[in-house]
């Protein structure tokens, strides 16, 4: 089993790992975007040996392959999330931004859903009233707040694991 973590791993959902939620150990993870902490494109892949053992050095090769810099970015990037408990962070600050989000009263939101600091805010529609998520992400943006619509009616919001309650409040 392979599982695609680039999204949802290295802390983003409150777990190191988002398959850690169902206690599942996959064969292979994929990983990328928070793997050097946002500083530099990295992506990657870890798994068993039974499945690693199979390729020769090379054999996936390409441009990037094992940049000095871009792996001592990684390794620092990992060590600080680990040193200071942002995947904890993220569960404890996770929560509250979901249960405050979910306190406001709008006829607008269908549903609140997330783990972690991965929320997505749903939007509401209308029989015969197309949603658009990104009109909603603009709106956002006006009030400097960034966002990405995901699907027709969903807003993923996705703070900083280093966030902070006041800066949630």
């Amino acid at each position: 089993m392979v599982t695609d973590e680039i999204q949802t791993g290295l802390g983003r959902t409150g777990y190191m790992f988002a398959a850690d939620h169902e206690e599942i150990r996959p064969d292979m993870i994929v990983m990328g975007k928070a793997l050097s902490g946002g500083m530099l494109p990295v992506s990657g892949v870890v798994g068993d040996d039974f499945i690693m053992k199979l390729m020769e050095p090379s054999d996936d090769g390409n441009t990037f392959n094992g940049n000095p810099l871009a792996m001592a970015t990684s390794h620092a990037a990992i060590q600080t999330l680990v040193e200071e408990g942002m995947c904890e962070n993220s569960k404890v600050m996770g929560a509250l931004f979901k249960s405050e989000l979910e306190k406001i009263q709008s006829p607008l939101i269908k549903e609140v859903r997330g783990r972690g600091l991965f929320v997505g805010i749903e939007i509401k529609a209308e029989e015969g009233i197309k949603v658009d998520g990104n009109h909603f992400a603009k709106m956002f943006f006006k009030h400097n707040i960034l966002t990405k619509a995901t699907h027709d009616q969903t807003v993923r919001l996705t703070p900083p694991l280093v966030i902070n309650e006041s800066e949630i409040m």
